[in-house]
């Protein structure tokens, strides 16, 4: 089984910056892929950006594409979500998520929230 962990959440202003993280431990040489998800107050849970453990693929949610970046340390177990001009509209409970296929995600952290004041 393969365990999640986020961590860098918190409030920041607009325009600031935060960078998530979320270390997989486990079974993680079974993990495909990895993505960032998130909840806001009174919406559904979104699809924020994604990563390939073992190609290089991306996809990101158009209402962050050019701010927001995922990425990947595989000799750390770890992805990052980096988070740049953050909006008010960006708050909310962020989640990692890693799957064994490319189109299902069956392993979940415990979210970490982020606000952003404006």
């Amino acid at each position: 089984q393969v365990q999640l962990v986020e961590s860098g959440g918190g409030l920041v202003q607009a325009g600031g910056s935060l960078r998530l993280s979320c270390a997989a431990s486990g079974r993680t040489f079974s993990i495909d892929g990895m993505g960032w998800f998130r909840q806001a107050p009174g919406k559904e849970r979104e699809s924020v950006a994604a990563i390939t453990w073992s190609g290089i693929s991306t996809f990101y949610a158009d209402s962050v594409k050019g701010r927001f970046t995922i990425s990947r340390d595989n000799a750390k177990n770890t992805v990052y979500l980096q988070m740049n001009s953050l909006k008010p509209e960006d708050t909310a409970v962020y989640y990692c998520a890693a799957g064994t296929n490319a189109a299902v995600y069956q392993y979940w952290g415990q979210g970490t929230q982020v606000t952003v004041s404006s």
